[in-house]
């Protein structure tokens, strides 16, 4: 099961002669007009209590010069490795254009006003499913979930949702940031950018 990727411009240094944002957002740009499905998913990478590393799919929100931005539920288990070890990693993964970008750093909590002005872009329905989710707590049946999710349909009737107390976004400051191309015989370009204590960035091209 191997893929040997070809393209006809090869990844290269000067690309991120701007800083790694304008070539995330252009290789997400590429992967809609791919019809990547998701091209916003991220796999999120976080450390537990014991350092035991767990990974899952979300969604990125939100790309700045600072970093990137997901949301979740404050009490989730994703926010309780935070809380616990606050350095991340996140990585976008498109196979159909043969591209991969890692983001590695710190995420920190955003403000609550710019949780709330998302969350008032967000449908209604996914408004009433975080407020009906327990994130990662267990449950019972698929029925338990049908029914907390009636029951705040009902309790907020057809008026406006508020932002629910223990959810959030953050922000991923990455202090590294790799970008990957596929390439023939497995000679894939790979191209880090690192950012040192001063803040200042420097590019190095990796062996793949």
């Amino acid at each position: 099961m191997r893929k040997d990727y070809r393209g006809i411009h090869d990844l290269d240094e000067s690309w991120l002669s701007d800083g790694w944002e304008p070539l995330l957002r252009r290789w997400m740009h590429d992967a809609v007009a791919a019809s990547v499905v998701e091209p916003n998913a991220m796999v999120l990478a976080t450390v537990d209590e014991q350092g035991l590393p767990a990974s899952r799919t979300v969604l990125c929100k939100g790309v700045t010069d600072a970093g990137i931005v997901f949301y979740t539920n404050y009490s989730s288990e994703k926010a309780r490795h935070i809380a616990a070890n606050p350095h991340v990693s996140a990585t976008f993964a498109w196979p159909l254009i043969g591209r991969q970008v890692t983001l590695r750093g710190d995420v920190r909590k955003i403000s609550a006003e710019q949780t709330a002005r998302y969350w008032d872009t967000r449908p209604r329905g996914s408004q009433l499913g975080a407020w009906a989710s327990q994130q990662s707590r267990p449950t019972g049946t698929r029925e338990d979930l049908e029914q907390a999710l009636d029951a705040v349909a009902q309790r907020f009737a057809a008026g406006p949702i508020p932002v629910p107390p223990d959810w959030g976004g953050y922000l991923l400051s990455p202090v590294s940031v790799e970008f990957w191309q596929g390439r023939a015989n497995r000679m894939h370009n790979r191209i880090r950018t690192t950012r040192d204590a001063g803040g200042r960035w420097t590019t190095v091209r990796l062996q793949p």
